[in-house]
């Protein structure tokens, strides 16, 4: 894992606005920066990267299992209670789940290790499915690459097969986020496009025009019943919103399913210690409460949380109300304090690797039950956040 310094195309900017990459650049810095860029080998991909993030994948399938079938764990993952039955029922009627997003501290020696799964509404995938194939294809044409150079990334073909696993041919899907939020609304089109590459019809509503049938039932600005619905929002919001009364009579099948409820909470870190503690890809978690008590799993953890611990809340984006301590120092916390109130988990801290003052995370895409790509942001910070840069990446022969 290296890396590389390769020059950015000197069209970049026409290329990335001309297939509708508005947000490549933001506040006035590169969001999208392909002037250096990530080198990996084949073994670095398929053996530290793809397998451990599918087996991690099914661990968190079996981590929902357990906490549907937990009253204390659908109480400390905050699951409102009125939705229980919900959730539980979703999961266990096996309603699919379509895509997710790990994040992954990796240094291109050691094991991989997961510091969350996003489960439910990962971003950056337009950036990683799409645009960087883009780059790889034109750096491979220009020379810059060679010819039997490669990347990881089978993001949208596997979502296109995904889709017809998931509904038969011609059904209608409506798309939704907020349509101002550039990047949700870039998510969302990749989903469609997909969506449509599979042979389904797919209608984007903007989410703040969605409304309620006399029946009960969602509908889109044009009073179309919503029979299949993506979303970009959140389970976390959605089952506290004025929408929830009515999740259980719309009729509606989402995307996610609301199981993806209890896989998207950081509360699930806790969980998959407690069923897998030890594990190489796994760091030592913990409710906030349990490092207070003392439990046995803490005290055989010391070694690891003695290096550091992680406090973040079950809920949260972009790195908001993160602490990174050292015993009693702190080594780094976000400015940002949008999820201060929400309950708490720790997670021993992992040193990420630094490439010329740089700190990358491999976002490693899951599609189905199985990892098929990656993309990775870089911050100079610890706790990578919403100014964080993306690189492409490239597979070495």
């Amino acid at each position: 894992m290296k890396r590389i310094h390769l020059g950015a195309r000197p069209d970049l900017v026409q290329k990335a606005e001309a297939a509708g990459f508005t947000f490549h650049a933001m506040y006035g810095e590169p969001y999208w920066d392909e002037d250096t860029v990530y080198e990996f080998t084949l073994a670095q991909v398929e053996n530290d990267i793809e397998d451990p993030a599918t087996e991690l994948h099914e661990m968190c399938r079996q981590a929902a299992d357990h906490i549907v079938a937990s009253e204390e764990l659908m109480e400390r993952l905050a699951i409102p209670r009125a939705h229980w039955d919900l959730v539980a029922e979703s999961w266990q009627s096996d309603q699919p789940e379509l895509y997710g997003r790990f994040d992954l501290i990796y240094d291109g020696h050691d094991p991989a290790k997961m510091i969350e799964y996003n489960a439910d509404t990962p971003t950056a995938l337009f950036e990683s499915a799409s645009f960087q194939w883009t780059w790889f294809e034109d750096m491979v044409a220009s020379g810059a690459l060679p010819p039997d150079s490669d990347q990881f990334n089978g993001i949208f073909e596997a979502l296109t097969a995904r889709f017809k696993h998931i509904f038969p041919r011609d059904t209608n899907i409506h798309f939704t986020a907020i349509e101002t939020l550039v990047e949700d609304y870039a998510t969302v089109e990749m989903m469609a496009y997909a969506a449509r590459a599979a042979d389904m019809g797919a209608h984007f509503v903007n989410l703040e025009q969605i409304g309620i049938t006399p029946a009960g039932q969602f509908s889109d600005a044009e009073a179309r019943v919503i029979g299949k619905l993506f979303k970009l929002y959140p389970w976390e919001d959605l089952l506290r919103d004025d929408f929830a009364a009515h999740l259980a009579t719309a009729q509606c099948k989402f995307i996610e399913p609301a199981w993806k409820a209890v896989v998207s909470n950081k509360g699930l870190l806790p969980v998959l210690w407690r069923l897998f503690e030890g594990h190489p890809n796994l760091l030592p978690s913990f409710f906030a409460d349990e490092i207070a008590a003392g439990s046995d799993a803490v005290t055989r953890a010391q070694d690891a949380l003695a290096r550091g611990t992680v406090t973040k809340p079950i809920f949260g984006r972009e790195g908001a109300s993160v602490a990174i301590m050292r015993g009693n120092e702190m080594i780094e916390a976000s400015t940002e304090q949008d999820y201060a109130d929400h309950p708490m988990i720790v997670q021993a801290y992992a040193e990420m690797p630094v490439f010329d003052g740089y700190r990358p995370i491999i976002g490693a895409w899951i599609v189905g039950k199985t990892c098929v790509g990656m993309g990775l942001r870089e911050d100079r910070s610890r706790i990578t956040q919403n100014l964080s840069r993306f690189k492409p990446h490239y597979i070495r022969a």
